[in-house]
C-alpha cells in the first residue's frame, strides 16, 4: 500500500517531498537500515533511500495496545501526514507506507533539528519566563523541588495544538515536537491518533479556552471541506470509516466552539512520560 501524493488528492500545497527527491524514488528504491533508534517504544530504525535519510517503523515491530487495533499505527502515521497537508501548515514531515527490510511500514523523512531550541521544557517553578511561554502544570522533581512544564507561545506551536485536537492525538510528548532552524516546528510520532473515542493527551495545553484565530479556523475548514473528496478517499485506505466520521465531527465541533478545548473524560490529559 502506498500513500497518494497530496497533489493528487486536492490538498493545499505543502513542503513535503513527493515520490521523487533529487533522482531518488522514495517509494521504490531500496531502503537500507543504518541503525535502530532504541529510545522508541516500537521498533524504529534510521535508514536511507539513496542519499535521503528516513525513519522506518515496520508494522511487525508495533507493540500490541489495549485501546488501538494491532498493526494500525503505521497507517495512522501516514493518515496524520495527509491531514497535515490538508491543513497546509507543514506540521508532519513527508510520511508514507512502503515495503522495507522488515516488511511494510511507515517511512518518514528524517529531520535535522536545532539542538539549541527547546519548544517544550521543564524548569524550576520560580524560573518560568515572564513572556513568550505558557505554563501547563506544576509538579515535583526527584529532589522535591517544584518544577513547571512549559511550552513556547508561538503561532507554530498553536497550529500543532489545533492539529492534535483534530486528529485526536493521544501521545503529544515534548520530544515529539521537533525544533527546526528558523523557528518552524515539526510534529512526529502520530501512531496514536484518529481513535473514535476522546483520547487527547498532550503537553500543549497552554491555550485552553482561548479563541481560535482566523487562520486556525480556516485550516480546520480546509480539512473539513476535503474530507468529502480526495482526502477522505485517501484516508479510507488507512483508517476506518468510523474514524473518518469521528475526524469530521471533531472538525465541526472545534469550528462551532471556536476555542481551544479543555481536558475532558477520565483519562490523563498529558502523556507519560512527558518527554
Amino acid at each position: 500500500m502506498t500513500v497518494p501524493d497530496p497533489a493528487e488528492i486536492g490538498t493545499e500545497a505543502g513542503t513535503g517531498v513527493g515520490a521523487d527527491a533529487g533522482g531518488v524514488d522514495l517509494e521504490n528504491d531500496e531502503l537500507e537500515l543504518q541503525g535502530r533508534i532504541t529510545t522508541a517504544s516500537n521498533a524504529t530504525f534510521l535508514g536511507s533511500i539513496g542519499d535521503v535519510a528516513v525513519v522506518y517503523k515496520p508494522v511487525r515491530g508495533e507493540r500490541p495496545l489495549w485501546d488501538f487495533p494491532d498493526g494500525t499505527l503505521a497507517g495512522r502515521e501516514a493518515a496524520a501526514y495527509l491531514v497535515s497537508e490538508a491543513f497546509g501548515w507543514d506540521i508532519v514531515p513527508r510520511t508514507w507506507l512502503r515495503e522495507g527490510p522488515l516488511g511494510i511500514g511507515m517511512v518518514q523523512l528524517w529531520q535535522e533539528i536545532d539542538p539549541e531550541q527547546d519548544p517544550v521544557d521543564l524548569v524550576l517553578a520560580d524560573e518560568v519566563p515572564d513572556a513568550g511561554w505558557r505554563q501547563v502544570l506544576e509538579g515535583s522533581d526527584e529532589e522535591d523541588r517544584t518544577v513547571a512544564l512549559i511550552h513556547e507561545d508561538t503561532a507554530a506551536l498553536r497550529r500543532m495544538a489545533v492539529f492534535d485536537v483534530v486528529v485526536n492525538n493521544a501521545d503529544r510528548k515534548g520530544a515529539h515536537v521537533l525544533a527546526m532552524p528558523g523557528g518552524h516546528r515539526h510534529g512526529v510520532d502520530h501512531g496514536l491518533t484518529f481513535h473514535v473515542e476522546h483520547k487527547l493527551r498532550t503537553v500543549l495545553w497552554g491555550w485552553l479556552g482561548e479563541e481560535l484565530s482566523a487562520e486556525e479556523l480556516d485550516g480546520i475548514e480546509r480539512v473539513s471541506g476535503q474530507l468529502a473528496g480526495g482526502l477522505g478517499a485517501a484516508l479510507a485506505a488507512l483508517i476506518t470509516d468510523g474514524e473518518i466520521a469521528a475526524l469530521a465531527a471533531r472538525c465541526d465541533r472545534l469550528r462551532s466552539k471556536g476555542r481551544f478545548p479543555s481536558p475532558s473524560g477520565g483519562m490523563p490529559a498529558v502523556p507519560w512520560p512527558l518527554f
